[in-house]
Formats: structure tokens, sequence, C-alpha cells
């Protein structure tokens, strides 16, 4: 498994053995296989080359089977360990011998670039061996440490696929030169922040796995020198001391992997205080400053909205402040919002709630998949809610997903979680089943009340909110089923044991399966398309609505509405009516749903003032088509809106 809470005290549930469960058709089936068939490889390929990324020709020169400067990004290590563990998985789950031979070979390569003391990062021991730098921790933007904690998680996972150990010898070696360096900076006071926390949640993972607290001890270590850092800034969370933290603030990556850290802290420690920044935080991130795709981080770069205005409170891919969501600028990187998965995950561990998985499903279905194109080659390091023909500025990374991306983080980090949807299907605990992203699998159960079985689930979701639960090799012990009922599934309907039930939506109804034999059960989320608003103070969308189904956010693109000149000109009447269809995109088959719009006649001035007399005429009705908004950007450059103005009045 992913994340193994299953001895974490302050744990309610835990996952599964990655062997026990895989989905067995469907979006997710397909994705995984589009990943280990076609992401998978495709990375490789970046990441040997030496004349794109020159990652993996990084390691070579350091452990002294290549000559060379060190060339590419600093965090370059750290995505090839997130590439590896997407690889690890995919490699194990299907079957490929070839591929997880490779694997044993750059673990060879990783153990021979690595320096007697444990350290390793590419950039400093090339610098080191040529003897002209750069230092060791010289500077808190050479992400040394997010590196490492990249390397302790997927040593961690490569440990439990494979029962190998020379991945987690690394690692193990790593965490060593970690606890001289963080146990020196305890003595001296003289802190510096690590960005992108990763190691929070290796470390304690590592501790997990190994069962050595030194690792636990490490992580509390890490997180409490936080509050020695001195003049620090709200772009890496450590102004504020940590335990006086209410608000998500900066740099979302940042953020979302400090809290997922400190979750997994909380789960093991069970630190009140630490329970209550957790909770504040992730009521303030959703309830604030999320947007409706689960996208996290709305701003290119700015000021933070909470420091003195008048020292340095820069900041960038930020959370800006609340209700500061903008659409064709939304920042979004990718990675803030599998941080969010990672974060979403670990809550719903230490407390199962319906509210975190329902987020973790948002993310995932939406931003998240939106992030790389259906064909698993290019990619979206930020993910904008509207795209316009033209913009009379330049945004930092292009409008159109591409295949390399010189900040390659997020395409790895898509890799491994894509190919880990089913750890997120199912969550256990001592007496009980709880289900988390619904779709097509089967899975394995052996709780720890004695209770063995085996579970199906037959639906077509995210498309069709029926699904069909059976049991089967069940050894006829009782046990307790929670379905979750997602906030969206107002008309949800369950027949089990011959029993109808209406559930409230937005909470687990729990079933006592006291025959599991005999079991059967049927639920319906009644997925159907709706209108959903902003609340009033998103300036942005205010007056306008989205389309969503079930857990899937909706979108318009160029060709979904081809009477109009432009999508700026068109209107959602509030009482639309929507007839699905099926229809390829990329060669997937995507749900979409056609509806009748309002297009407003606009006069052509042959350029666009600021501002300008409103044209009269009546709005005149044409047809359109809503996508869903993870396959958008698969048809060529075009515009894309989620949020259309309303019309007040009927096509």
């Amino acid at each position: 498994m992913i994340t193994d809470t299953s001895r974490s005290l302050f744990a309610k549930a835990y996952g599964i053995a990655f062997r026990d469960v895989a989905w067995t058709g469907g979006l997710y089936r397909e994705r995984f296989e589009t990943v280990a068939s076609v992401t998978v490889p495709h990375l490789l390929k970046m990441f040997e080359g030496k004349e794109l990324s020159h990652v993996v020709e990084n390691f070579r020169i350091a452990a002294g089977d290549a000559q060379g400067d060190f060339e590419g990004t600093v965090f370059g290590d750290g995505d090839f360990y997130k590439w590896f563990e997407a690889a690890v998985y995919t490699a194990v789950k299907t079957g490929n011998a070839e591929l997880l031979d490779r694997l044993d070979d750059y673990i060879s390569l990783f153990a021979k670039a690595q320096q007697p003391d444990g350290y390793l990062s590419t950039k400093q021991i090339i610098g080191e061996k040529q003897g002209k730098g750069p230092m060791r921790q010289g500077n808190i933007n050479d992400f040394e440490v997010y590196n490492m904690g990249h390397m302790f998680t997927s040593a961690c996972l490569h440990y439990r696929l494979t029962g190998k150990d020379t991945f987690l010898k690394v690692a193990e070696k790593a965490a060593g030169y970690l606890k001289s360096l963080y146990e020196e900076a305890a003595r001296t006071g003289e802190v510096k922040t690590a960005v992108c926390p990763s190691h929070y949640m290796g470390l304690v993972e590592l501790y997990r796995t190994t069962g050595n607290r030194d690792y636990l001890n490490l992580a509390h270590l890490a997180i409490e020198l936080r509050d020695k850092v001195k003049n620090g800034l709200d772009d890496n969370q450590d102004r504020l001391p940590l335990k006086q933290h209410r608000k998500i603030v900066g740099h979302a990556v940042r953020a979302n992997y400090l809290y997922a850290g400190l979750t997994d802290l909380y789960m093991e420690e069970g630190d009140a205080d630490h329970k209550a920044v957790l909770d504040a935080v992730w009521e303030h991130l959703t309830t604030q400053k999320m947007y409706i795709t689960g996208g996290c981080g709305a701003l290119y770069n700015g000021a933070s909205p909470y420091g003195d205005f008048f020292s340095h409170q820069l900041v960038h891919q930020a959370y800006g402040y609340e209700y500061q969501l903008p659409n064709i600028t939304a920042y979004n990187e990718t990675c803030a919002s599998l941080g969010g998965v990672f974060w979403a995950w670990r809550m719903f561990l230490a407390n199962p709630q319906a509210s975190y998985m329902d987020t973790l499903e948002r993310m995932l279905l939406n931003v998240n998949l939106a992030g790389i194109s259906l064909d698993g080659r290019k990619f979206f390091y930020e993910n904008m809610l509207e795209r316009a023909k033209k913009l009379p500025y330049r945004l930092l990374w292009g409008q159109e997903r591409t295949e390399y991306i010189t900040s390659f983080c997020c395409p790895p980090n898509l890799a491994r979680t894509l190919a880990q949807t089913a750890e997120y299907a199912y969550a256990v605990d001592n007496e009980g089943v709880w289900t988390g992203l619904y779709g097509a699998s089967r899975a394995r159960f052996s709780l720890k009340n004695g209770a063995a079985f085996t579970l199906t689930q037959e639906t077509d979701y995210p498309w069709d909110g029926k699904i069909i639960f059976t049991i089967s090799e069940s050894n006829g012990v009782p046990f307790r089923l929670r379905l979750r009922i997602p906030a969206w599934a107002d008309k949800a309907e369950l027949s089990a044991d011959n029993n109808t039930a209406f559930p409230k939506a937005g909470e687990y109804f729990d079933l006592s399966v006291s025959r599991p034999q005999d079991f059967t059960c049927a639920l319906d989320l009644h997925i159907a398309p709706r209108l959903t608003k902003a609340n009033a103070m998103v300036e942005e969308d205010r007056g306008r609505a989205c389309v969503e189904a079930g857990p899937l956010v909706y979108c318009l693109e160029t060709p979904d509405v081809q009477e109009a000149a432009s999508l700026k000109d068109l209107l959602l009447p509030v009482d639309p009516r929507f007839t699905p269809e099926d229809i390829a995109v990329e060669g997937r088959t995507v749900r979409s749903y056609i509806t009748k719009l309002l297009c407003r006649p606009t006069a052509d001035t042959g350029k666009e003032s600021l501002y300008r007399p409103l044209e009269a005429g009546a709005p005149y009705p044409v047809r359109a088509r809503f996508i869903p908004y993870f396959a958008w950007d698969n048809r060529g450059m075009g515009e894309m809106v989620i949020w259309i103005p309303l019309a007040w009045r009927e096509v």
C-alpha cells in the first residue's frame, strides 16, 4: 500500500495491500493502462535524454560512470524518484519483468552515486567532485531535501511491492545524513527551510516500513525546527509557528505537502494541537480557496495578503486572498492538487468522513486527470479554467499541453498517482470496509475481526451512478460496509437484502453485513447534469454557473459550439435540458451532454475596446455540447470555458 497506517495509533482506517485491489474496467482502468503502456516509457525517454532533461545522466556523472557537468533542474533527482514509483507500481501490476530489471540497475546507480555519509543530490555531488560547488545546503531552492523525501517514499513502495531492500538501504542511509544535519541544526539554531517538504511524508513512511522509531523522531524534529527559521515567509508557510496556522497561504505545493506530512505525524503521535491546525487549514482551503475542479493555488505570483506589506512577502504559485479564484490566469499547478490528494487521503485515514473522499475524488477526476492528455503523452503544468483565443499578455506556461515541460515535476507525479488510484478505492478498520473511489473493481479483504471475502463493484461510474456490490469467497464472518454518499448525490437510493433506503448525501451509510454469503447490494447515486454557482465573493463567477454531473466538472470548447463566433458570447439558461451522448475524444469514450444555449449578438468593431456601448438585439439559441473538463485540449487550440453567464429566460 502507498500509505501504511495499519499500526498507526491515531489513525482510524488504513488501506489494503496493493495486490488485493484492482480496477477491472471503466475510466480508472483505462487511465491505468495508458499510464503503464504509454506514460511510464514516454517519461523515461525524457529522463534518459541527455539533450532534454539530463536527469539520468546527472546520476551517472555523480556515480563516476560518465563525464560532464550537472545540467537540468535542481529537482530532477526527486522527479526521477517519482517516475521510479510509477514504474515499479505498473511493472509489478502488469508483470513487466524487463522493467523491474531495469529498475534494479537504477537502484545500483543511486547507490553508487550516494556519498559515504548518505548524502545524495547530484548537483552538489558533481560540484564537489569538480571542486567548484555549489555547497551542500547552501541554497534552499536547490531542493536537496525535497529530492530525498521523494526517494524515501519511492524506496518504501519498492520494498513493499518487490520485497527487495536494495533501494530501502539507500533511503535509510540518506535518512541517516538528514538525522545528522537536523540534530546539528537543533544544537546551533541555524535552521533553513526545506522547500516543498516531501520528506515529512517520506520519513514517516520510512518509520512505518522499517519500524525504526528514529525516522519518526526525525520527522518530528524536522517539523519542529520549522519554528526556528529566521525571517520566514508565507510562501514557505514558516512566517508563523506551525501550531498557530489557521489559514492556508503561500506556495500551494509546499502547503499541501506540509499538511499531508503533518497529518502523517498526527496519526503516529496524536498531538491535539496539530489536529487543530489540520482541521482549520483544511476547512479554509475547501470553503474559501479551492477551485470547482479541485485546483489549488490561484496565483502566478504576488504578495502575501497576510504578512507585513513592507517586508519581503513575495509569493508564487500561491494561495491568495479568500475567494480570489481567477479563471483565465488560474495557476493550479498540477503538483499542488496532487499534494491535495495525498493530504485528503491522510485526513480520511485519520478520521473517515465522506467530505475528505469527496474532495479527493474532485481533485483526481477533474484537475489531475486534466493535467495529462488522453493519449498519455502531453502535460499541463498549470490548469486554467478558461482559455481565450488570444491574450494581451504572456503567461509563464503555455496554454496547451506539451510533451516536455522545463519544470518536469508534474508529469511523473501524475504518473505515480494515476497508477495507484486503486489504492484509494477502499479503506478498512477492525470491523469493516469504507468505500472510497467508486469504479469497476475487485478487492480481497482480510479484516482484523476475522472476516475474509472478495468484494466486487460492477458499475460504469463516473458516467453512471448505479453500482452493484457482490460478495464472493466469504468465510461467513459478519462485517460492516460503509458506503460513501457524495455530497452531490441528493437522490441516492440503496437496495440491500430486499430493503430500500434513501441515504443522506455527504455522509457514509453504515450497513451491517450479517450473512455475507447471501448479501446483495445496489447503490444508485442518480448522476444527472446540474448547475452549480459560486459563492458571491468569487467576483469572476458572479452571475455565472457551471455544469456538473456526478463528480465531474464539465466545460465547453470551441468545437462544441459551432454556431457561435466566441464562447464569450454564450449564455446559460437557468433550466437547461440535457441529452447525454457518448463521444470519442482522442480515441477514448466520454459522456457528453447536449443542450441549447443562448448566443448574444455582438458587433465586430475591428478591435476590442476597454468599454463600449451595450449592443441591442435578442439572443438566439445555439446547440452546444458539454464535455468533461479532464478531456479538454485534446482537439486542438481553441477557447474553453467552465463558468458561463446565466440567462434568465428559457431557450
